[in-house]
């Protein structure tokens, strides 16, 4: 049975949602918080997330950000901030579809069908990418060849974005926007010296292997390859 998990701080909405919700075939957990919403997450592995965004403690945003860090489950946020401003964040910050309050339960059902249609297996950033690369989000670290690579938190969202997109170019710029989380005014050189170091402490945890993953490509940006013959 497809499972969603409900991440909403008012007691009445998340009732009317999961009531909602099972009526229409769906298995439903549901969280009061950022930090059990994350709890869940990770003991529960839902199929789609419904994400409240004026959460007490750790808002959805940070929710968003984490849960990005780990997996790129369907996220559908819900608040009742409906400025074009905030529905841009969401999306830019990762989300897969945005629904200000109020809204009604038909068009709620549609949105949920059209990401669960659309959306492949969720794919968990703990589990293994290649032969080669595990990502650990909870020590931001990696695991390479079985050695543990201590990371930078731009170093870590830098390869998570990389092996994200495995086999597609990621330009600079799209670097820059979703890496950095405020890219004004940083130059493009940031970009290079970072994926640099990250390349660097890759080669070293490979010791005799010498292979690079990381692969720069001229006037465009980088692309994760992976373990030799891996693409």
């Amino acid at each position: 049975m497809t499972r969603i998990l409900i991440v909403e701080d008012d007691p009445d909405v998340a009732t009317a949602l999961r009531v909602l919700l099972t009526r229409a075939g769906y298995e439903v957990v549901a969280a009061a918080d950022g930090r059990e919403g994350l709890r869940r997450l990770f003991a529960d592995g839902p199929d789609l997330m419904l994400l409240d965004i004026g959460l007490p403690g750790l808002d959805g945003w940070q929710v968003l950000e984490r849960t990005r860090d780990m997996t790129d489950l369907p996220v559908l946020l819900l608040t009742a901030r409906g400025a074009e401003s905030d529905r841009v964040r969401g999306l830019r910050a990762g989300a897969d579809d945005y629904l200000p309050k109020p809204f009604g339960n038909d068009e709620l059902l549609a949105r949920v069908e059209a990401l669960l249609r659309r959306a492949a297996p969720a794919r968990w950033a703990g589990a293994a990418h290649d032969d080669a690369l595990r990502l650990v989000p909870e020590r931001r670290a990696a695991l390479w060849h079985g050695e543990e690579v201590r990371l930078s938190d731009i170093e870590y969202r830098l390869l998570q974005l990389l092996v994200r997109n495995r086999g597609r170019v990621v330009t600079t710029d799209q670097l820059l926007d979703q890496v950095w989380d405020d890219p004004q005014g940083i130059g493009r050189d940031r970009v290079k010296f970072a994926v640099l170091r990250l390349r660097r402490k890759l080669q070293q945890a490979a010791g005799e292997r010498e292979w690079d993953p990381i692969e720069a490509v001229r006037g465009m940006g980088y692309r994760y390859r992976g373990e030799a013959g891996g693409l």
